[in-house]
């Protein structure tokens, strides 16, 4: 019975992967091939609503010029842009500088959140949105580099009274630092320029990414604001705007510039508070998305596959200890045993973390050249993800059942120019 039931997991996870890598392969096969959605830019010009870009910021005096003076640049117009740059109990020269821009440029307006009580992003955005004035919300990290037509572009979609949230194409600055940052690099060209646009011309589940997106301030004040217990708000507020019957669109033009993790430590944290913030929605979200009048039947197979996606390591990992048990009780023999361990490292190369052909198409379309050459390394670096998104996914449990209170942990930033 045992060896059964041992026998049944391997052939689940086999299907997992199986689904995944088609899912992917699809996806690559529309990018390439068929036609594409074309950005709300390219059809509203006029009657643009009012803005409020919102910036969370705690200890962001080395990066948080460079998107201040993004958006000073910016070709919005000025009358009907917001910036709220929130001070989230800064504690090196944040307060002061964001004083020195807002002396220099009113629209510029500083939100110190200095008293005790919680803290982290969502917390933040909910104190920002009782001061916001604009319609829709933009919010970047603070270490993002908005291009200069971006607002105008996220903007357009919102012209579409079905869209409730909107996303934008997020491309790393350091890309060229180490293998790291080049693998980053690839990750983010196979995950904007081809998952996201092609879910997009399929009509799925384009995600709201929590930064170089906008959504529509009523839906927030309507619907409690941003959930201060849930680490992944953006995901969380993808869901939320599914279920509600508004739609997420992603526009591939509409181009930010971000400073990759440059080191596994960092990137290694930062994995593992996606995965827990991640797996919390998937836990609060499974069935009431799956029971949505909402949503049609390929949106409910798509969110559901992408709702799993930070799950499906922890299913990969019991499926490495699966193998190792069968071939302890003589049911695989060794060359099956590490033949399985490569083909699931390669294989999900393909199939999830890291699709190939994905990445592949995204990096044709990119004119990427000397990235390309990291291409091998992704079936390596599928194990340190594993080891981390499992940490997040228990992470995730234990703060279902013990309603522990999650705190929000800044990524390290590297730029050190001042």
């Amino acid at each position: 019975m045992v060896v059964k039931i041992l026998q049944g997991y391997f052939i689940f996870a086999t299907c997992i992967m199986l689904i995944y890598a088609i899912r992917h392969f699809l996806f690559t096969c529309n990018r390439l091939f068929y036609r594409q959605r074309v950005s709300y830019r390219d059809i509203y010009d006029s009657d643009l609503p009012r803005v409020t870009v919102m910036i969370p910021m705690h200890n962001e005096e080395a990066v948080l010029h460079n998107v201040l003076d993004s958006l000073l640049n910016c070709d919005y117009d000025m009358d009907k842009l917001q910036i709220i740059a929130i001070n989230d109990h800064s504690d090196d020269r944040t307060p002061e500088i964001l004083e020195e821009y807002h002396s220099k440029y009113p629209v510029i307006q500083p939100l110190h959140r200095t008293e005790e009580g919680e803290r982290g992003k969502p917390v933040g955005l909910n104190d920002a949105l009782k001061i916001a004035t604009g319609e829709v919300i933009v919010v970047f990290d603070a270490d993002y580099r908005p291009s200069k037509n971006l607002i105008k572009k996220l903007a357009s979609a919102f012209m579409d009274p079905k869209v409730g949230a909107v996303m934008g194409r997020v491309i790393p600055i350091n890309d060229r630092k180490n293998i790291l940052t080049a693998l980053l690099g690839l990750e983010r060209t196979g995950g904007y320029q081809v998952d996201q646009q092609a879910r997009y011309n399929l009509n799925l589940v384009p995600q709201y990414g929590g930064t170089v997106g906008g959504f529509r301030k009523s839906i927030m004040l309507a619907t409690g604001g941003f959930d201060t217990k849930v680490l992944a708000e953006d995901t969380e507020l993808t869901y939320r705007i599914y279920c509600k019957g508004w739609s997420v669109v992603y526009d591939n033009s509409a181009e930010c510039y971000e400073e990759s993790p440059e080191t596994w430590d960092v990137r290694g944290k930062q994995i593992r508070r996606w995965a827990r913030g991640h797996n919390e929605v998937l836990f609060t979200y499974f069935f009431r998305f799956l029971g949505s009048p909402n949503i049609n039947f390929l949106q409910k197979i798509d969110g559901t596959l992408l709702l799993l996606v930070y799950a499906v390591p922890f299913i990969l990992m019991l499926s490495l200890a699966d193998c190792m048990i069968l071939y302890f009780l003589g049911e695989m023999n060794l060359f099956a045993g590490w033949w399985i361990i490569l083909f699931m490292g390669i294989y999900n190369t393909w199939g999830n973390f890291a699709p190939y052909y994905e990445i592949g198409a995204g990096a044709f379309l990119d004119g990427m050249t000397t990235e390309i050459f990291a291409l091998p390394h992704l079936c390596f670096s599928f194990f340190f993800y594993m080891w981390y998104i499992t940490l997040g996914f228990f992470d995730a449990i234990i703060d279902k059942v013990t309603h522990r209170n999650v705190k929000w942990a800044k990524t390290v930033r590297f730029n050190k120019e001042k």
